[in-house]
This record gives structure tokens, C-alpha cells and sequence, in this order.
């Protein structure tokens, strides 16, 4: 912008440029007189070209504060600036839930003097329209005030504080009790306990009968899952990628939801991450949601001083705790048509957003959720690191597309999620009481007829690079997956109805069968290396269906290993890591924790079902990216292309 003030030659070419697209951009007279004409006339081809107001783009450029052109733009017009301090609940005359949503519809009304006053908040090209509506009716010019959104946001959440801790933490138990893992049946607890007596009663008669049965319908439970794993992985590679390539000012709004809690280390990441997002900064809407005694991460924001949108929100403190919780707080006030989920360690790549765009602008509104690449950037931190990074390119570079090429149910990965935000709000958004919320929301969008797709964009995560941290977090997806089966099972009829066959089935062997194998691991490898130690004398005097079970548990288990080090060596070729695939060989020892951690998470799920552990980012040693636009060679090339350059670039 500094070129443009002092290069008379270039201010004429934009003014030029501006007259000839016939941009009129009255709202920003009012600030004639504090900012220079090269600027404003920038700032007026830049609107064109995005299809905002002037206004915004001088705000997200940092020229001018939100509330100081608010100011200007009110007394220009002769209009009121509303403050909407010392206002009482009783001066607004909707209920509390139409004063939740005004801060997305950026509009509330008031009572003032006996007289309605609508209060004004200005976004997009508001401000072109009320110069515009009030040119031509200046009589109502009494009736407008203008505020700025943070006055807005502040005024709601002080008198709508009940309804927005309703909406977080209960709503989709009261309105959807059937999808919500926080409703506990006696039907449920009763059907149990009945299945628990006749399985007693069962091996009180004839236990060798029942645990051969038991055990050959466990082992060809895994070899279905097996299968599709394999089936996934003959139909992958083909997943969305760019082709619309849409133009800034057909980019619609954009909101990301980022929820955070004990966070600080990892904020500076997360901001020049979100910095460096290839999207019109004046389309963007971010939400951070933090929780109100965390006061390390709030000061690690403010430290950062990065003037981009971003708004800090403060969840509900009522229980539970939890991230989807959080989630729920800030989308009342999401003001993008879509909206997207960001973990405090993600990076995604540049363009992510462009894509995720793209990909529901050329589908129908059955589209409701693309779920981007997870990988995992510290990979060389600890073994773990790298079974972890195996482990993510066979689910996320392999299997999952191969579920959404075949519109398959997916059950999402907890980031880089992007939405509809209409779908999801009517899918009743995150469940407060499933703590992989993912995972659940995945499947439920399925219920209700909509469709999720995997986009080629790739975000990196970190990875927990020491045992602790890695067992908690797995102990809480397991437990989390638990819920999410209990909770679509409740009726299995409909559920059979509401997926079809392909998709029921993927639903237990995906949610259901990856808990039970992670359960029984443990039984069958101690079975199945107890067996083979006891020496051939043994086997031989062994009945023919006891060598059966012994060959089912080694077919098993090998089958098992087999497809899951193809997927991983797949998706590691696929990400050009295959330097990594010799932590495959820990493979065996990897399940046997995955077993230990499912194991952790059935104990926790009775005792503690709704117990967040909590993740902690920031501690990553080491990056393929090798800092923030610097990618090391370890860049993957999955899409077979780089981001086009900008052309304003």
C-alpha cells in the first residue's frame, strides 16, 4: 500500500482501474479526511474484486478500527453510534434465543424512548446499503443506529447468558434425545443386563460351546473389517480435488471454530497458521473459544497482536467440560455460510479453505461436511510419532476415501472439518457429551441424508511423542467411539433404515469393530502365543474344532497386521515418507498399547463417562514443514500439483 501513496503514476492506474469496473464505494466518504486517497482508491479495488465494502478492507488492513469508522460512518450520516452500554434487558423486545442470533444476523432491535430503533452492526456491504437506503428515505435516519460487533457480541452474551449455556451444553439432548450420549435409558441398561444374564447362563451350561462360538464370531467379525479395510484400499486415490477454482468475489463467508483450553504454547502456530490461509481476510469469520479460567492462553492471544478477524469467546462453565461444548458456544454466532474446525496445533495448507469452498459450490446441499487429510508433521519426535504418521496415511490418504467414493458413511477426524452451516445446524451441531464428537457427527449426518467427502488439502497436526500423553488421548477416543456405538444402536431398525445395509454394516465394523478388536486383541494374542508355545505334542491332542480356533486366531491376527501395514505403506508412498515405514515392524507391540489404552476407556466409560483428557500441544520437537512457509523435502505431492500463484500475488 506504501507504493501506491507515493507513486503518482500507479495511483492513477488504479483509479483507472476502479472508474472502469464502475466501483462506487460511498461508504468510505466519511473517512476521506483521515486516510490518504492512494489507500482508499486500493481499498476500493480491492472491494470490487472481492465483493465487500470498502470499509471491511480497510478494517482487516488495519487503516482504521472497526469502532472508529463506525463512529465516522454515524456521524456522517447524522446517525446515532449505539454504545449499548447501560442498556437493559427490558429495552429489547425479542425473546432470549432471537437475541442469541443477533449477533449473526448483525441487527437488534430496541426500545428508545418509547420508539423502535434498529441497532445495526456493519459487515460485507452493509455500509454501502445504508448509505444507499438512507439516501433515499432520510426520514428514517432516527430509527438506525450503528455499533460494532464486539459491543454487539459483549450486549448479548451479558443477557442471553442462559440460553447460549443451554444451547451449548443441552440442546441436542432436549431436542435430539435419541442422538445424544448424554441420555441414559432404563430400556438400554435392562437389554444389557438381560444379554449379560443369558451369556451367563449359556456358559453355566455348556461353556466350551459358547466360547467357541464366541470366538469364531469375533474372528470372522475382524476378517469383515479386514476386508474392508482392503476394499477401501483398492478404491482410494480418488478423493476431490481443485477444479472450480473459484474467484474471490464468488468465495462466500467463512467462519473457523478453533476451541481451546490450556493452549498458550501452541497459539503462535495456531495464529500465523490461520494468518497465512489463502482467503479473502474480509470474507473471514474466526472464532476462538476458550474457557473462562484460562487465562494463560487469553494472554498468549493478546500477545501476538496479529490484526486479522479474529473474535475470543468464552465458553459456558456449566458442565460438561468439553471441546464440543465449546464448539456449540460459538456457533450461534458463526456468520459464514460455512464453517470450519481447527485443533490449536493444526496447520493447514494454504489453500484449504479455497478447496473446501470449491468442492460445495459444484455439489448439491446433500453435500453437508468435506473432511480434509490429517497427517502428522513431528514425525520423527519418537516411534510413536511414526507409527502415528503411519497409521494417519492409511486411514486418511487411503481408507476414508475410499469410503466417500463409495458414499459411505465416515466417521470424521475431529479437525479440519468443514460444514454447511446449515446442515449442521440442523443436524443439531456437536453432541457436549461424546468426546469424539467427530466421530459421532459423521455418522448422524448420515442419518439425516447428508453426504461427506474427503478433500486432497492436508492439515498437519502433532502427534503425542510420549507414551502419557498418547495413551490419554487414545483412552479418550475409544471410550468416545463406546458412546458413539451405544448411541446409533439404541435402535437398530432405523438405523438400518436411516443408512441402508452398506452403511450399517460399515457403521459396526468401522465404530463398533475397531473398539472390540482393540478389546480382544490382547485375549487373542496371549491365546494364540500360549497355544503355539505349548509345542506340537499339544496341538496335535487337540480337537479339530480347537485347531480351527487356533488357526482362526493366527489368520486374525496376520490378516489383521497384513492389511494394516498395506494401508499405512500405501498412504506413506503416497506422502513420499516410506523413509518411515520401518516403524511397521513395531506393529505388534502398537496394537497390544491400542489394547491396553481400549481396555483404560471401557473402565473410564463406567466410572467416568464424559471425563475430557485433555491433549497438550506446543511440544513438538520436530517438523516435516520446517517452519511456516518453508516446506522441508518432505513435502508430500498427493495431488500431483502445486497451488496456482495468486495473480495478485
Amino acid at each position: 500500500m506504501g507504493a501506491v501513496e507515493t507513486d503518482p503514476a500507479l495511483l492513477r492506474q488504479f483509479a483507472d482501474r476502479v472508474r472502469s469496473r464502475l466501483v462506487r464505494c460511498h461508504e468510505i466518504e466519511c473517512v476521506r479526511h483521515r486516510i490518504s486517497p492512494g489507500i482508499l482508491a486500493a481499498a476500493e479495488l480491492r472491494a470490487a474484486e472481492i465483493g465487500t465494502g470498502a470499509d471491511q478492507v480497510l478494517i482487516a488492513e488495519g487503516h482504521i478500527t472497526e469502532e472508529a469508522y463506525a463512529v465516522d460512518l454515524a456521524r456522517w450520516l447524522g446517525l446515532s453510534f449505539e454504545p449499548l452500554d447501560g442498556l437493559g434487558r427490558s429495552q429489547v423486545p425479542i425473546d432470549d434465543v432471537d437475541l442469541m442470533q443477533a449477533v449473526a444476523a448483525r441487527t437488534l432491535p430496541l426500545i428508545v424512548d418509547g420508539r423502535l430503533v434498529l441497532t445495526v452492526v456493519l459487515r460485507a456491504d452493509a455500509a454501502r446499503h445504508l448509505v444507499t437506503f438512507l439516501s433515499a428515505h432520510p426520514q428514517l435516519a432516527p430509527q438506525v443506529r450503528i455499533t460494532t460487533m464486539e459491543r454487539l457480541q459483549r450486549f448479548v452474551f451479558h443477557h442471553a447468558a442462559d440460553v447460549i449455556e443451554y444451547r451449548a451444553a443441552h440442546a441436542l439432548k432436549a431436542e435430539f434425545p435419541a442422538y445424544s450420549a448424554g441420555t441414559r435409558g432404563g430400556g438400554r441398561l435392562a437389554a444389557l443386563t438381560a444379554a449379560a444374564a443369558v451369556l451367563g447362563a449359556a456358559l453355566w451350561f455348556n461353556a466350551r460351546a459358547v466360547i467357541t462360538a464366541v470366538d469364531i464370531a469375533l474372528a470372522l467379525i475382524f476378517l469383515g473389517w479386514t476386508g474392508l479395510r482392503l476394499l477401501g484400499a483398492l478404491t482410494t486415490g480418488l478423493m476431490w480435488r481443485r477444479r472450480a477454482h473459484l474467484s474471490d468475489i464468488e468465495l462466500p463467508a467463512y467462519s473457523i471454530i478453533v476451541a481451546l483450553y490450556r493452549e498458550a504454547a501452541a497459539v503462535p502456530q495456531l495464529l500465523q497458521a490461520l494468518r497465512r490461509l489463502d482467503y479473502p481476510p474480509e470474507k473471514l469469520d474466526i472464532k476462538l473459544v476458550l474457557e473462562p479460567d484460562d487465562q494463560e492462553t487469553l494472554l498468549a492471544i493478546s500477545k501476538c497482536g496479529l490484526n486479522y478477524p479474529l473474535e475470543i469467546i468464552f465458553a459456558p462453565t456449566a458442565a460438561p467440560r468439553t471441546k464440543p461444548k465449546a464448539l456449540n458456544a460459538a456457533l450461534p454466532f458463526a456468520r459464514g455460510s460455512l464453517i470450519a474446525v481447527y485443533d490449536a496445533e493444526d496447520r493447514p495448507e494454504r489453500d484449504q479453505l479455497r478447496s473446501a469452498a470449491e468442492a460445495f459450490m459444484t455439489h448439491d446441499w446433500r453435500l453437508a461436511c468435506v473432511q480434509a487429510r490429517l497427517t502428522i508433521d513431528n514425525t520423527a519426535d519418537s516411534w510413536l510419532t511414526r507409527m502415528f504418521t503411519a497409521e494417519y496415511a492409511g486411514l486418511f490418504d487411503v481408507f476414508l476415501p475410499g469410503l466417500a467414493l463409495w458414499q459411505l458413511p465416515l466417521p470424521l477426524g475431529g479437525s479440519s472439518n468443514h460444514f454447511r452451516a446449515e446442515a449442521l445446524r440442523r443436524a443439531g451441531a456437536w453432541d457436549p457429551h461424546n468426546v469424539t464428537e467427530d466421530a459421532d457427527l459423521g455418522m448422524r449426518l448420515a442419518r439425516m441424508g447428508y453426504r461427506t467427502a474427503m478433500i486432497s488439502s492436508s492439515t498437519y497436526e502433532e502427534a503425542p511423542a510420549r507414551f502419557g500423553p498418547w495413551l490419554r488421548q487414545r483412552t479418550r477416543w475409544f471410550k468416545g467411539w463406546m458412546q458413539t456405538w451405544l448411541v446409533h444402536m439404541r435402535h437398530p431398525v432405523r438405523l438400518v433404515r436411516e443408512l441402508g445395509f452398506p452403511g450399517f454394516a460399515v457403521f459396526q465394523l468401522v465404530v463398533g469393530g475397531t473398539v472390540l478388536a482393540s478389546l480382544v486383541h490382547l485375549i487373542f494374542a496371549a491365546a494364540l502365543a500360549w497355544e503355539l508355545s505349548a509345542g506340537a505334542g499339544l496341538l496335535r491332542d487337540k480337537a479339530v474344532t480347537d485347531l480351527v480356533i487356533t488357526g482362526l486366531h493366527g489368520t486374525t491376527l496376520i490378516t489383521g497386521y497384513a492389511i494394516s501395514g498395506v494401508l499405512a505403506m500405501i498412504g506413506l508412498a503416497r506422502r513420499r515418507l516410506l523413509r518411515f515405514g520401518w516403524a511397521l515392524a513395531l506393529m505388534p507391540l502398537y496394537w497390544l498399547l491400542l489394547s491396553l489404552a481400549a481396555w483404560r476407556a471401557l473402565f473410564q466409560f463406567v466410572v467416568a463417562p464424559y471425563r475430557w483428557e485433555k491433549t497438550e500441544h506446543g511440544r513438538a520437537v520436530t517438523s516435516r514443514l520446517g517452519g511456516y512457509g518453508k516446506r522441508s523435502g518432505a513435502t508430500d505431492t498427493f495431488a500431483g500439483r502445486r497451488r496456482r500463484p495468486r495473480a495478485d500475488a
